[in-house]
This record gives structure tokens, sequence and C-alpha cells, in this order.
């Protein structure tokens, strides 16, 4: 039974940011697959799904050989995370289903770690990117979605294909706004709003990331820092320790010095 769950992560082992971006985005590419097996599209929004899920599959390839290659046992890495890399392939249509098991597998070891907080506060930097690149991806794929299927048919719409929404929704999230397509519908200005709204805390995020990269201190600082103020108070430590040991020795001397003068001293 053991052999048949090798693909499953380590249970004693508390899932990483990265993992946890990773899991949300197999759950969105699901999602994304679903639409594409059962609903019923338009050409150009089956295009803009299958864009979007090859998009994810790039992630998930380049997430899976970044870790194999930082992996001091390979082969060992495989046999447990070769489930990541089927999952990876966005040519195969019965392949993608296959992102159940990363959800199902990371949700195993979420209900067996304890405490999640902790191990993503230790890791604030890794959870700011893997939640921003979760984000990113997900603004895209469902304003670029929604866009699409409200202006579609419009008379005087300029976004008609799978192209035109993903440069509209890139244009709008960056707040750059070329004005060379633009919603003109009322639920297309409600998605423009909240795209823009979106946008301006995404990149508020990245400002406030980069910002603390430069001013926040190294981590080689800080323990530096700690262990100089460790070796500091160890010293003076031992430094109490050496005279409250004198004044003892000081104090023992001078007993026995009164022991022997009683001893010397004739009783009477």
């Amino acid at each position: 039974m053991a052999d048949k769950k090798r693909w499953l992560l380590h249970p004693e082992q508390a899932p990483t940011p990265f993992q946890l971006a990773m899991m949300m985005l197999s759950l969105l590419s699901v999602i994304v697959v679903l639409v594409l097996s059962f609903a019923s599209l338009d050409s150009e929004t089956n295009r803009l799904l299958l864009f979007v899920d090859f998009s994810i599959c790039m992630i998930f390839m380049t997430y899976f050989f970044v870790n194999l290659f930082r992996a001091e046992n390979k082969i060992d890495y495989i046999k447990h995370n070769w489930i990541d890399f089927v999952a990876s392939i966005p040519a195969i249509e019965p392949l993608r289903l296959a992102r159940l098991f990363q959800i199902l597998r990371v949700i195993r070891l979420i209900r067996m770690t304890q405490s999640l907080i902790i191990p993503i506060i230790k890791q604030r930097r890794q959870a700011t990117l893997a939640s921003l690149l979760v984000a990113m991806v997900t603004i895209l794929t469902f304003a670029s979605v929604l866009m699409l299927i409200v202006e579609a048919g419009v008379p005087d719409a300029n976004i008609h294909t799978a192209e035109d929404a993903i440069w509209w929704t890139l244009v709008t999230i960056s707040t750059v706004g070329y004005g060379d397509y633009y919603p003109v519908t009322a639920a297309g200005h409600v998605i423009g709003g909240v795209v823009i709204i979106c946008g301006v805390s995404f990149f508020g995020v990245i400002s406030g990331y980069m910002a603390s990269l430069f001013i926040a201190p190294d981590e080689s600082e800080k323990l530096e820092t700690h262990s100089e103020q460790i070796r500091c108070e160890l010293h003076e430590a031992l430094a109490r320790m050496e005279a409250n040991q004198g004044v003892l020795m000081e104090q023992i001397e001078q007993l026995n010095q009164k022991l022997e003068e009683k001893k010397d001293t004739p009783e009477s």
C-alpha cells in the first residue's frame, strides 16, 4: 500500500506557499478543463480557455523541472512527484484530469499538518510571490473569458477574439490603458472597473515586495547580529559567574580561617 502512494507528499513536511499555489492553479485548471469538456462555447472562448490551460501547464512544467534541478536525489524526487509531470502535459486531454490528484495530495498534506500559518509566516517572501502568481493567472483567466462573453455579438464592440481579450486584460490590469480595445457594454464596464482595482492592488503588493528586498535587512545579517548578541550575553554571564565564584571562594576561605582559629584556641 505504501508503494502505491509514493506520489503523495511526506506527511511530516509542511506545505510550502508554492505548493499551495500549485494546488490553487490545479483547481483553476480543472475548472477550465470541465468547462471545455461540458460547456457549449463559441470558438474564440474555447481558444481562450485552451490558451489559459496551456499557460498553466507551462507553469506546472517549470515548477517541476526547477524542483527537479534543486533536488539532491533526483530519482527519489521523480518517484514522489511524477504525477506533477503527468498533469503538466497540455496536449493529451485525459491527462489533464490528473491535476485532481495534485489537489487531493495537497489537501491530504494540509489535513495532516497541524498549522499552516507558521510555515507561511516564516516564508513570507515565497508566500508573496506565490500569491501574486495565483492572483495574476486567476484575474487574467476570469476577466478575459467574461469580457469575451459579454462583448460577443454587440454591434459596436471591438473585443472579438481571444487575443483581443487577453491583451485588454493585460493592459487594464497594468493600469496602462492604451485604449485600442475597450468595453462598450455596462457589464464590460463593471468587469473593467474590477480589473483596474485588482491591478492597482496587484502592483501595490509588488512595489511593497520590491521595497522590502532593499529595505529589510538580509537574513544572514539578522543571523549574524543575533549571534553577536548571544555571544555578548554569554560573555557577560560568564564574567558575572567568575565574579560570584571569587566572592564565594573568599567567604569559604574566611570560614576556614575562623574554624582553624577555633581549633587553636584552648578550651578553658
